[in-house]
């Protein structure tokens, strides 16, 4: 009996703010929408939580890479049910080559709901400095992820040098999200895209796999969280043999064509989407200066941030050595593929694979 109650009285305090955060839910769309986040939070802060300790387990017996993999698949075994938001992935076979840089598109913190879906085996994970002291930062660093200084541009070339390393000889794959920031509106768009994942791909050589998520707009959004399905399509790799860094451009425009053709293919039609042009990018026409010219160059804002003007001069004696280190440095500098503090997201993302060697 003592130990039916120590089942029962867990699962009872448990049951109880779930059954308010309902009650508040069924109340107002509002109501619907704060229950609905407290709980994806409140289950993203108990999974990260436990995951510490299938790290520490998953370590002690040499699969420390596979971590990541159980604590998605757990998150989203819990998240899908308690929100009601299913993922279907397709093409989920692409995810066996490995190692692969697997490039996504970047539109909210509820892209951890189909990370947790379709991450696969072997794939650690970068980010940004700030992650260490979310809800995922102690499972993120005991599965070895490497935390990027925003504000440090040569520690995330670094980081980039050592993961192209890491993944050739170990196997692990990687996900980055080349838009560079979180993107979400009602008709499906991309961002222009960074070329840091490209140029690592290229370096490293090693297949670039586009994954595209529908534009889940109708599900989430400021204010908006309701339930549905998310449809996730899995393309096939590119590889990358023969290429050299002048092929990045060329293939970062060929991955970007691919990846936004899919989103609008998968994506729920909106009203607004029939008044735009097939090739339309609205995204690319913010922040324009005055009227007086309109320069083309001002059409990609997120790549003249601030990598312009400090980066140029410090190439001048870069090394010509083929090593992931120098030129893998050097031709993102010079591309501006990083951004102000040196990695591919400004979120809650999960982007790049590998342990940082000091």
């Amino acid at each position: 009996m003592s130990f039916l109650t120590l089942f029962i009285k867990p699962l009872a305090y448990i049951s109880v703010p779930v059954i308010i955060l309902r009650t508040i839910a069924s109340a107002s769309p509002v109501g619907r929408y704060y229950a609905q986040l407290t709980i994806y939070l409140g289950t993203l802060a108990v999974v990260s939580t436990w995951g510490v300790f299938v790290a520490v387990g998953m370590t002690l017996i040499g699969r420390r890479h596979d971590v990541n993999y159980v604590v998605a698949r757990s998150f989203y075994a819990i998240a899908s049910r308690v929100l009601d938001i299913q993922v279907e992935v397709e093409g989920e076979e692409h995810l066996q080559t490995c190692p692969m840089v697997m490039v996504g598109n970047h539109q909210s913190m509820l892209d951890i709901l189909y990370l947790g879906r379709m991450f696969p085996r072997k794939a650690s994970i970068m980010a940004k400095k700030e992650l260490q002291w979310s809800p995922l930062g102690p499972w993120m660093f005991m599965s070895g992820a490497v935390f990027v200084d925003r504000g440090n541009s040569t520690k995330a070339h670094g980081s980039l040098a050592a993961a192209g390393d890491e993944m050739k000889a170990k196997g692990i794959s990687l996900m980055m999200y080349p838009e560079g920031t979180r993107h979400c509106q009602e008709v499906p768009s991309l961002l222009p895209f960074k070329k840091g994942a490209f140029h690592l791909a290229v370096q490293a050589g090693i297949p670039v796999t586009p994954v595209v998520c529908e534009n889940y707009w109708r599900i989430y959004r400021k204010g908006v969280f309701g339930s549905g399905t998310i449809r996730v399509r899995v393309l096939p790799p590119i590889s990358t043999t023969g290429l050299s860094v002048s092929d990045v451009p060329e293939l970062t425009t060929q991955v970007r064509d691919q990846m936004l053709a899919t989103l609008r293919e998968i994506s729920v039609k909106v009203a607004s989407e029939e008044d735009m042009k097939p090739a339309e990018q609205p995204e690319m026409k913010v922040d324009s200066p005055p009227v007086a010219e309109p320069d083309p160059i001002q059409a990609t804002p997120v790549e003249v941030a601030s990598d312009e003007v400090p980066d140029a001069p410090s190439d001048e004696d870069g090394s010509e050595t083929p090593s992931i280190d120098n030129s893998l440095s050097q031709s993102l500098r010079q591309e501006g593929s990083i951004s102000e503090y040196g990695t591919e997201t400004d979120d809650e993302g999960m982007v790049v694979v590998g342990r940082q060697h000091h």
